[in-house]
């Protein structure tokens, strides 16, 4: 039996796989191609010529100085499509524009000052006009955009659990204002797992199979990576650690409920809070830290407790998961180097479970990376499943 659909099957899948080696490895040639792909030379150059028809590969240059013609390098066409990431937290809006490489070609970020959701909504369409005019286009350009917030996108309500940091965020109706907004085909994942992809590709866990990222900040949060690949648990709320019960609750008990007792005493305002208690006139968590490192020692008894708090979480966190790698984010958690000791020895009193401790490589751009990352996978399925229309 004939049969007929095979050949073309094949030329697709062939296509596939020369775009990914460009995209991974850079320009090449026919020949090296050929040679990495284990593919003959005619199919590759079958494929070369249907991806750059399709505008999805470009001829980058050739080589010459040698006997026969000369030769021909090939590249993916980068800007053949362009995604977005967009980052909502509650003290910065972050927006980047990126090629199908993942490269940013415009980034800009600003103060989240934004009194309810309608105004977020609206400050967030107005930047990623700006964001896309520096990058030289219109906004309408973009092929897919992921946004990273705070919560858990409920698929039965589809409204955003768990995002008690951004006001009004986990009202009805609000995802669809949200796409309403943004007029590009849009996507909505949590932050802190966004964060977790970002390092898995360009950050501290390339290459690393299990691990989690742990951010403290405004909020605490937790993304878990599980042979390579994000894991998310059965609602999506996998990591949602500020819900860990904690013998330390040093806030009201409705607020504990409500945030979850580990982030309403390790959070930000939690660290503010403790260090007000202690007699610093210093109003924020980013100053406290400041101030210890200055080498106030109320200060650093202050951050020293903090480190505690983070040590006990990440045992337990151990204990259930047993991560080859623990990464810290957040505008608190990036201060490894005043946090660390206090970690590890409490982390010493509670047991022998030791995962490896690093500062996040990405920082700030984490969420942005991750969502870039995670755009440019439905971006590519897209622009490739298109090439023949």
């Amino acid at each position: 039996m004939i049969q007929t659909g095979k050949p073309q099957l094949l030329r697709t899948m062939n296509e596939r796989l020369l775009l990914d080696h460009l995209r991974v490895n850079g320009p090449s040639s026919r020949g090296a191609l050929a040679k990495a792909s284990g593919l003959s030379k005619p199919t590759v150059s079958a494929a070369l010529s249907g991806l750059e028809e399709a505008g999805l590969v470009r001829l980058a240059g050739s080589l010459s100085g040698r006997p026969g013609p000369s030769t021909a390098i090939y590249d993916l066409n980068a800007r053949a499509g362009v995604v977005a990431g967009i980052d909502i937290g509650r003290q910065w809006i972050r927006l980047a524009i990126a090629d199908l490489r993942g490269e940013f070609i415009a980034r800009r970020e600003v103060r989240n000052s934004a009194r309810s959701a309608a105004d977020l909504m609206r400050r967030v369409r107005s930047l990623a006009d700006r964001v896309a005019a520096e990058a030289g286009m219109d906004w309408a350009a973009v092929t897919y955009a992921v946004v990273g917030s705070p919560g858990v996108l409920n698929p039965v309500t589809a409204r955003l659990d768990y995002a008690q940091n951004l006001p009004g965020w986990g009202r009805a109706g609000l995802v669809d204002r949200l796409h309403a907004a943004l007029e590009v085909d849009t996507s909505i994942e949590n932050d802190i797992n966004l964060a977790a992809v970002g390092e898995l590709a360009f950050g501290a866990g390339v290459g690393v199979r299990d691990f989690v990222l742990i951010s403290i900040g405004t909020g605490v949060g937790m993304g878990i990576v599980i042979n390579g690949e994000l894991y998310v648990g059965g609602s999506g709320a996998a990591g949602e650690v500020s819900f860990l019960p904690t013998t330390e609750v040093d806030a009201p008990a409705s607020d504990a409920r409500h945030r979850g007792m580990t982030e309403s005493v390790a959070a930000a305002d939690g660290v503010a809070r403790i260090a007000e208690r202690a007699g610093l006139t210093t109003g924020s968590a980013e100053e406290i830290f400041a101030a210890a490192a200055a080498g106030d020692p109320r200060a650093a008894a202050v951050v020293a407790a903090e480190g505690r708090r983070i040590g006990t979480l990440i045992t337990a966190v151990a204990a259930i998961l047993d991560p080859e790698l623990v990464v810290l984010g957040g505008g608190i958690g990036h201060n490894l180097d005043l946090l660390g000791e206090a970690i590890t020895h409490r982390m010493t009193e509670l047991g022998p479970l030791r995962p490896r401790l690093v500062a996040s490589a990405l920082g700030e751009d984490g969420v942005l990376v991750g969502a870039v990352s995670r755009a440019l996978e439905v971006a590519r399925d897209r622009l490739f499943e298109r090439r023949g229309t």
